[in-house]
C-alpha cells in the first residue's frame, strides 16, 4: 500500500484568524475610551465555586475599570463585609481584590461563605458573581478491620474502596506494597466509584496487598487504605485437602470450575436513571460477573450513539459521551454476553441544563435624546427566570428613571439624558445555577475619534482576505466611509465588505489591491479621517514535497522540501516527526531543502512534516516513513499433544517489522545422534502459528522456528523443550543398494546407511544377503555393524547376483527389503570383432561394418566398440608424415559406424575393438581403404606485378591441399569503372604446371578484378580474388597538368574574381540607399550550394593508378 502525501496551508490573515479579529474589533467598537466618563465594568473576578488550599492565603479577585476610577466594597453572606475590622483581610491598592492572610495565623474555615464585590463611581455600580469560598479537605481513612477474602476459583469478587469524603472528591487508584499499579483487564477493573471488580477470580489473583489509594490534588496528599487480602482456592488444591481428611471409602471431590452466564455487578436491577447537565461529560457504567469473562456492548434504544462524541473506556465497561445536550436524553442499554448467555441493564438518561446565554446584554452608548434597549435572553432546563437590577439594586426598588421601561427580558430607553447613565444587571437562574451579566448605559455627546494608529501597515497573502481596521468611537455613533488612495472615490460594490465595527474587508486581495486606503468617520459633532497601508504578498508554496518512503533498517533516507516564497518575506523551515520535534540525535541532518536520516532504526518510523512559516502564512507537507526489516524471531515455543510418532508445536510470532511474515520454517535437532546440527522439518504459511509434526522413534527432538518476510529470514527462535521418542523397529532399509565387483573374483555390495534418527533405536546393524541368480536356491547372509560396504570374495567373473540389505536394531528387523541385481567383477574382453568391412561413400566419408563378438567373451558389461583409424599417406604426394590415430566410440551393441572428416585422395587403415567396464579387448586385423579425389583448396597465393599501360603479370602458388591430381587453373577477370560498376567477364584456362602469366592488350589506367582457382578431375576448388590497375598514359597526364599554368586560364580566373567584387560593391551601395531588388534575385543570391546541379559522371574507366597488390606465401 502506498500511503498519500499530506499538505496543509494556513494564511494568518484568513479563515479563523479573520473571524477572531472581527469579533475583537466589534468589542473594541463598544469600548469607551478611558479618558471619557463611563460607569464601572468588571474585568476580572474569581470563579463562582472557589475551592482554596487551607494552608495558603486566600485571594478573592475583583478588578474593574471606569471613569472616574471606581471604588470597591464587599458583602459576605448577603451583608456588608467591613474589611477594616479584620486585621487579616486587606484590599489591594487601586483594586477590589481581597487578600486573607491565612499563613499568619488565620484559619480558612473561618472565612467560608458567599462573597460579592461591588465597583461604584458617579455613573453607576457593577457587581460580581456570588463567589462561594470553601477550603479543600483531605480527611484520613477511618480505622476498620478488614477480613481476608476467601473465594473459590471462577467466582466473582468486589473489593470496596469507600474513600473518605473530600473536597474536591479524590482520585482513586489501586496499587500493591511496591507502589506498582495493579494490572487491569476485561476480567479485573476499577469502577467509577473506586471499587475493584473481578468478573471471575483465578489462582493468580491470590495476594495480600490489594491497597486502595485516594489522591487529593488540592492539598497534594495521598491517603492509603489498609491492605486487603484475597485467597483463591483452586479446585485441585481443594480436592487434595478433602482427600487428606476422608477415608478411601468416602466419596469426595469438589465440583470443577463451572462456567456461568453473565450477571451484572453494577448497576443492580434491570433499570436505573441518570441526570446530567448540558455541556458536561456523561459517564455510564456496566460491570458484569461471569465465566468466561463477559464482553460489554452499548446501544441507544431508538437511536444511534452520537458520532465523534462517543468513547469507550475501561475495556468498554464505561460509555463516555462528551459535551452532552438535550438530544442525548434517552434509554441506553448495556449488554453483557459470554458463550452461555447474556444480561442487560437500561439506564434512562435525562439531560437538564443550567442557564446559558442566548443573548447577553451589551454595553449601550447613547447621545442625549437617543433611544436604545438592553436585551437579556437565556435558556435552560427548566426555563430560567429573568430578573433585572440597576446599580446592584433590584430594579423594582431602584430610583425611578422616566426614560426607562422594563418589558420582561428587555429594558427600553427613550430620549435619554445624562442622568440616565447606570449599570444594569441581568440575572437568569433555575435550580441548576444562574448567570449574571453587567451592561451599562452611558449617555455622552462626543465627536468622532479614530482609535486605529495612522498609516498602519497591513500585509496579507494574495487570494486571501484583507481586513483593514478603522476602530472608532463617537456619540452619536459615527458613519464610516472608505476610499482608495488619499483623494480616491468612495469604495462600493460586491468586491468589498463593510463591517459595523468600521473594518473594511477585501475578501480576495490581489496584487493590484496594494496601496493606501482612507477611512472617514463623521457624526453631527464632527468628522475625522485616517490612512492605512496595504501590501499584498505572493503565497509561500512547497514546490517539491516529501514523498512516502520505505527503507530497510540501518539504511539512509532523505525527504525533500523545496519552497518558493515572496522575496520580501523570510521563511523558516521546521521539520516535525509525528507532530513533535525531531529527536535530539546526530543521525538527523537538516539541510536547506531536505531532511536526511542516517542509519535508520525502527524508532524512526512515522510521519515527517515540513512546515514553512513566514510572518503572514504557513504551509506544510507530510510524508510517511516506513522502516522495514527482517522479522524478529518467534518466541514462547510450546509442545503439546505428545504421541509416539507426532507432536503439536505452537509459537508466538515476533514483530514483523512492517513487512508481513510470509511463512515459518520449522527445524529440528537430534540431540541423541547429531547434537548441534539443525535439519529442515517443514514450513507453514505466515498466518499459521501451530503445526502437527511427524516424528521418528528414538530421537531426542528440539525444535526451533524461523520467520520469513520479503526482507529475509529472522534469527532462529530459542529451542523448544526436548522430547525423546520411544524406540521401535527400523521403519526403512538402506537405500541405493548396489553390487559391483572391483576385481574379477569378487562382489562389492554397497548401500547408503540410515541416518541416526532413522535407526529408531539403539544397536543399528545391517543384514547383508546374496545368491547367484538362477543358480543358488539358498541365500548367504552376514550381519555387519553400522557400515556401508561388504565384499564377497571368490566369485566367478561377471555373473549376476541377487542382493538385499536389511536394517535391524536391538528391538528387531526392518520390513523385508527389496532385491536388486548386481554383478561380480569384470575382466577384459577375450576376442576381437570379425568381418570388418569398409564402404567409402565419398572423398571425406566412409562407413565401417563389423560382426558383434559373443556376449560370453565380453566378460563384463558391454559398453560399445571403438574404431581406431589413421591416415597412412596422401596419394597426390609420396612424402611420409607423422601418423596420428583417431578413435571413434560407438555405444551399445552397434555393428557399424560412420567415419567423417577424411582427407580426399588418401590411404587409411583401421581396426575395431570391443569395450566393457574393465577396458578394451584385442584389436581386429588392420583394414586398408582409400578415399577418392576431391576438389582442391584455393591457390596458396595470387600476386600481380609489373603493371604497364596495357599489361599485368600474375604469379601464384599451388593449392596447399590439392586433394587429387590438378588438371588446370581457371583465371577470370573484368574491368571496374570509377562508380564500381563491373565490365564484361573474361575467362582463361591455364595448364596445371604453370605458375605465372602475363596478361596483355589491357586498357590503360583501368582497374581489373581477378578470380583464380584450381581444378581436378572432380571439379573446381575455392577461388582467390585480387585487384590491380594499369598505369596512365604519360602524354595525357602532362596535358592535364599544364592547363593550370596557361596564361589564358589565369586571365579568365582574374576576370571572374573582378566581376564578383564589382557586384558586391553595387549591392552594398543599393542596400545603404534603401533600394530593393526582386525576390528572385534575393533567392538566387542566397541559393543553397548543396542543391546546385553537379557535373555528370562520364561513366568511363580510368583515372586510377596501381596502388597495391596482394601476395601470398611462396611455394
Amino acid at each position: 500500500m502506498q500511503p498519500k502525501v499530506m499538505m496543509k496551508k494556513k494564511n494568518i490573515s484568513a479563515s479563523k484568524a479573520s473571524l477572531i479579529l472581527f469579533l475583537c474589533q466589534i468589542v473594541s467598537a463598544l469600548d469607551v475610551p478611558l479618558d471619557l466618563l463611563q460607569p464601572p465594568t468588571i474585568t476580572q473576578q474569581s470563579p463562582k465555586d472557589y475551592i482554596v488550599d487551607p494552608r495558603e492565603n486566600i485571594v478573592i479577585q475583583c478588578e474593574a475599570k471606569g471613569k472616574p476610577p471606581p471604588s470597591f466594597s464587599w458583602t459576605r453572606n448577603g451583608t456588608h463585609f467591613d474589611i477594616d475590622k479584620d486585621a487579616l483581610v486587606t484590599m489591594k491598592p487601586n483594586s477590589g481584590t481581597l487578600v486573607i492572610n491565612i499563613m499568619n495565623g488565620g484559619k480558612a474555615e473561618a472565612y467560608e461563605g458567599v462573597y460579592q464585590c461591588t465597583a461604584r463611581n458617579e455613573r453607576g455600580a457593577a457587581i460580581s458573581n456570588n463567589i462561594v469560598i470553601r477550603p479543600s479537605r483531605s480527611p484520613l481513612w477511618t480505622k476498620e478491620k478488614l477480613e481476608p477474602n476467601q473465594v473459590r476459583e471462577g467466582d466473582s469478587l468486589v473489593l470496596h474502596c469507600r474513600p473518605p469524603v473530600g473536597l474536591p472528591p479524590p482520585i482513586i487508584f489501586w496499587m500493591d506494597n511496591a507502589f506498582q499499579r495493579l494490572p487491569q483487564s476485561e476480567r479485573v477493573s476499577q469502577g467509577l466509584n473506586g471499587d475493584l471488580y473481578f468478573s471471575n477470580v483465578q489462582p493468580e489473583d491470590t495476594r495480600e496487598d490489594y491497597i486502595c489509594y485516594a489522591r487529593f490534588n488540592h492539598t497534594q496528599t495521598i491517603q492509603q487504605k489498609q491492605p486487603i487480602s484475597v485467597k483463591v482456592f483452586s479446585m485441585d488444591s481443594l480436592n487434595d485437602t478433602i482427600a487428606a481428611n476422608l477415608s478411601d471409602t468416602d466419596i469426595y471431590g469438589a465440583k470443577p470450575v463451572t462456567e456461568r452466564q453473565p450477571v451484572l455487578l453494577t448497576p443492580t436491577g434491570s433499570t436505573s436513571t441518570k441526570v446530567e447537565l448540558r455541556g458536561n461529560v456523561l459517564l455510564l457504567e456496566c460491570i458484569a460477573a461471569g465465566l468466561p469473562t463477559p464482553v460489554i456492548r452499548w446501544i441507544k434504544e431508538g437511536g444511534e450513539l452520537p458520532a465523534n462524541r462517543t468513547f469507550f473506556e475501561n475495556f468498554k465497561k464505561t460509555l463516555k459521551i462528551i459535551d452532552v445536550s438535550e438530544a442525548d436524553s434517552g434509554n441506553y442499554k448495556c449488554i453483557a454476553r459470554n458463550t452461555l448467555g447474556s444480561a442487560h441493564h437500561v439506564i434512562s438518561v435525562t439531560v437538564k441544563a443550567a442557564p446559558y446565554w442566548i443573548t447577553a446584554p451589551r454595553n449601550l452608548v447613547l447621545s442625549p435624546g437617543e433611544d436604545g434597549m438592553l436585551i437579556c435572553r437565556a435558556n435552560g432546563n427548566p426555563k430560567p427566570d429573568i430578573s433585572w437590577l440597576a446599580n446592584g439594586v433590584p430594579i423594582a426598588i431602584a430610583p425611578e428613571d422616566p426614560s426607562r421601561k422594563v418589558d420582561g427580558d428587555t429594558i427600553i430607553f427613550s430620549h435619554v439624558q445624562e442622568r440616565s447613565s447606570a449599570v444594569y444587571q441581568c440575572n437568569a437562574s433555575n435550580e441548576y445555577g444562574y448567570l449574571l451579566a453587567n451592561a451599562f448605559v452611558n449617555v455622552l455627546a462626543e465627536p468622532p475619534r479614530i482609535l486605529t494608529p495612522a498609516n498602519k501597515l497591513y500585509q496579507v497573502i494574495a487570494d486571501s482576505p484583507a481586513l483593514l481596521d478603522c476602530a472608532y468611537f463617537g456619540s452619536p455613533k459615527p458613519e464610516i466611509e472608505w476610499f482608495k488612495g488619499v483623494k480616491g472615490s468612495i469604495l462600493r460594490g460586491n468586491e468589498y465588505v463593510f463591517h459595523d465595527n468600521g473594518t473594511l474587508e477585501i475578501p480576495v486581495a490581489q496584487k493590484d489591491s496594494t496601496g493606501t486606503y482612507t477611512c472617514v468617520a463623521r457624526n453631527e459633532l464632527g468628522k475625522i479621517q485616517n490612512e492605512v497601508q496595504l501590501e499584498v504578498k505572493d503565497p509561500t508554496m512547497i514546490i517539491k514535497q516529501p514523498e512516502y518512503k520505505v527503507i530497510q533498517r540501518y539504511g539512509q533516507v532523505s525527504f525533500e522540501c523545496i519552497i518558493k516564497h515572496d522575496s520580501t518575506l523570510l521563511p523558516t523551515v521546521i521539520w516535525l516527526k509525528d507532530n513533535d520535534e525531531l529527536p535530539d540525535d546526530e543521525r538527523f541532518l537538516v539541510g536547506k531543502d531536505n531532511l536526511t536520516i542516517m542509519n535508520v532504526t525502527d524508532k524512526d518510523d512515522g510521519t515527517y512534516t515540513c512546515i514553512v512559516n513566514t510572518t503572514l502564512d504557513s504551509v506544510s507537507a507530510s510524508a510517511v516513513l516506513t522502516v522495514v526489516a527482517r522479522p524478529n524471531p518467534p518466541f514462547d515455543l510450546e509442545l503439546t499433544g505428545q504421541l509416539e510418532r507426532s507432536v503439536e508445536l505452537s509459537w508466538v510470532p515476533g514483530d514483523e517489522n512492517n513487512s508481513p511474515i510470509t511463512n515459518f520454517v520449522i527445524e529440528f535437532e537430534d540431540g541423541l545422534h547429531e547434537p548441534g546440527v539443525w535439519h529442515y522439518q517443514t514450513e507453514v504459511p505466515g498466518t499459521q502459528t501451530t503445526v502437527q509434526l511427524k516424528l521418528s522413534p528414538y530421537v531426542s527432538y528440539s525444535f526451533r522456528v524461523i520467520a520469513v518476510n520479503e526482507i529475509g529470514r529472522s534469527q532462529p527462535s530459542e529451542p523448544s523443550e526436548q522430547y525423546l521418542t520411544k524406540s521401535a523397529n527400523p521403519d526403512e532399509n538402506p537405500s541405493n543398494v548396489q553390487g559391483i565387483g572391483s576385481e574379477p573374483d569378487n562382489l562389492v555390495i554397497t548401500w547408503e546407511s540410515l541416518r541416526g534418527f532413522q535407526s529408531n533405536g539403539p544397536g543399528l546393524q545391517y543384514k547383508v544377503s546374496w545368491r547367484q541368480k538362477d543358480v543358488d536356491d539358498e541365500w548367504t547372509s552376514v550381519i555387519v555393524a553400522n557400515v556401508s560396504k561388504y565384499i564377497v570374495s571368490g566369485t566367478p567373473t561377471f555373473v549376476p547376483y541377487e542382493i538385499k540389505v536389511q536394517a535391524l536394531n536391538d528391538l528387531g528387523y526392518a520390513p523385508e527389503p527389496l532385491e536388486v541385481i548386481g554383478h561380480s567383477g569384470e575382466d577384459l574382453p577375450m576376442v576381437a570383432p570379425g568381418n570388418v568391412q569398409v564402404h567409402v561413400i565419398n572423398s571425406t566419408l566412409a562407413k565401417v561394418h563389423w560382426d558383434p563378438v559373443p556376449l560370453k567373451t565380453v566378460r563384463g558389461h558391454l559398453q560399445g566398440y571403438k574404431v581406431y583409424y589413421w591416415k597412412v599417406q596422401s596419394l597426390s604426394r609420396r612424402s611420409r608424415r607423422h601418423v596420428e590415430k583417431k578413435i571413434l566410440t560407438f555405444r551399445g551393441n552397434k555393428t557399424f559406424g560412420m567415419l567423417p572428416g577424411l582427407e580426399p585422395y588418401s590411404s587409411y587403415k583401421l581396426n575395431v575393438r570391443v569395450v566393457n567396464g574393465k577396458g578394451e579387448g584385442p584389436a581386429s586385423p588392420d583394414k586398408v581403404f582409400k578415399t577418392p579425389e576431391g576438389v582442391p583448396s584455393s591457390p596458396s597465393f595470387l600476386k600481380i606485378t609489373n603493371p604497364t599501360l596495357d599489361s599485368l603479370t600474375l604469379e601464384w602458388g599451388s593449392p596447399t591441399h590439392p586433394n587429387g591430381v590438378l588438371t588446370s587453373y581457371i583465371l577470370k577477370f573484368q574491368p571496374i569503372n570509377n562508380t564500381h560498376e563491373l565490365g564484361p567477364l573474361v575467362e582463361i584456362r591455364i595448364p596445371a604446371n604453370e605458375s605465372s602469366l602475363i596478361l596483355k592488350n589491357l586498357n590503360y589506367s583501368t582497374r581489373y578484378k581477378f578470380y583464380f582457382n584450381a581444378q581436378t578431375s572432380v571439379g573446381s576448388g575455392s577461388q582467390i580474388t585480387e585487384e590491380a590497375v594499369t598505369i596512365m598514359d604519360e602524354a595525357m597526364a602532362s596535358r592535364q597538368v599544364d592547363i593550370a599554368t596557361q596564361g589564358w586560364f589565369i586571365g579568365l580566373m582574374c576576370a571572374v574574381a573582378l566581376l564578383i567584387l564589382i557586384l558586391l560593391i553595387v549591392c552594398f551601395i543599393r542596400r545603404n540607399k534603401g533600394g530593393k531588388y526582386p525576390v528572385k534575385e534575393k533567392e538566387d543570391a542566397h541559393a543553397d550550394p548543396e542543391i546546385q546541379p553537379m557535373k555528370e559522371d562520364d561513366g568511363t574507366f580510368g583515372e586510377y593508378r596501381l596502388f597495391s597488390f596482394v601476395s601470398s606465401a611462396p611455394f
